[in-house]
């Protein structure tokens, strides 16, 4: 699939250097506080520089990506348990950001949290991909590895993140084959990585992702040219947002977009004429009440 952003469409012949571009630049940081013990120093040592490399070479896609069009991404893991047999269990906040056009600024795309994340850990231990085969240390990274791939796509073109979407079902698929802690459908809490995963991939969530693409490509990528078609281009897809989520009937794709995009949305409107800032207050005030607070400068 072609992929509507910066790149350069490479056909034929391409300079080794630049075929080997990969798509991600992700920062690893792992805080082992909560350890009790001297046996796990290794793995604050070891395990952000073999996440990164494991993530950094690796190549996702079959897209070209120049230097700057990579995806920053940044991944902050707390450790809550380790154990002599080099089992441990974590929590992990990963974050992906992509370039808006003509500034030297970025967005984020996407804040996804893990909370039940466990996996084995001995030193010396070397991280491959294999679509095969689950394993839960490399398994839940190639699961957010293609949600940020999804995302990034879907801000360049329409509904341009289904094929690596459909990459992270697999590994969904994969995961429940092995029965891995944290990959199970959860009856009490809608908001687990297969719920995630079967909404984004779901019709009925195919406005959300558009009113995704409409935000980033006709909204924040055209600021510099005209500030006010710009807003008002934001303005439909908040509007997009509205009447999708009254149509559905879980919220966490929503929540995550706002969780990801409310303070953004509120300094886009902050400079614009009343009665635009109403018109956008009036929708946030109705679709995203969880972050009221960081939109009530928009009712001056």
């Amino acid at each position: 699939m072609l992929k509507l952003k910066f790149h350069y469409l490479l056909i034929l012949i391409v300079l080794p250097q630049l075929a080997a571009a990969q798509e991600f630049n992700c920062t690893v940081q792992v805080n082992d506080e909560q350890l009790e013990g001297t046996s796990f120093g290794y793995v604050k040592q070891n395990l952000p520089i073999d996440i990164q490399s494991y993530i950094n070479e690796f190549r996702w896609t079959e897209a070209e990506f120049l230097e700057h069009e990579r995806i920053n991404c940044q991944i902050s893991i707390i450790l809550k348990t380790g154990s002599q047999s080099s089992d441990y269990s974590a929590e992990a906040i990963i974050q992906a950001r992509r370039p808006i056009y003509n500034t030297t600024t970025e967005t984020t795309t996407i804040i996804l949290s893990e909370p039940t994340w466990q996996f084995n850990y001995p030193e010396g231990k070397s991280l491959i991909h294999d679509e095969l085969q689950f394993d839960p240390l490399t398994g839940l990274l190639d699961y957010y590895c293609y949600l940020m791939l999804g995302y990034d796509f879907d801000s360049f073109s329409e509904l341009g993140g289904t094929p690596y979407f459909l990459k992270a079902q697999n590994v969904v698929d994969l995961a429940q084959t092995s029965n891995a802690v944290g990959w199970a459908r959860n009856s009490n809490n809608r908001r687990n990585k297969l719920t995630l995963i079967e909404d984004l991939l779901n019709n009925n969530y195919q406005p959300l992702r558009v009113a995704y693409y409409t935000y980033h490509r006709k909204g924040l990528d055209t600021f510099t040219r005209s500030q006010v078609q710009a807003r008002k281009q934001v303005l439909a897809a908040l509007e997009g947002i509205q009447s999708a989520k009254r149509r559905t009937t879980n919220n966490y794709l929503y929540d995550l977009f706002f969780d990801t995009k409310s303070r953004e949305i509120s300094s886009i409107f902050a400079d614009s004429e009343s009665q635009i800032q109403l018109q956008a207050f009036n929708i946030l005030r109705d679709t995203d009440p969880g972050h009221s607070t960081e939109y009530q400068n928009l009712q001056n």
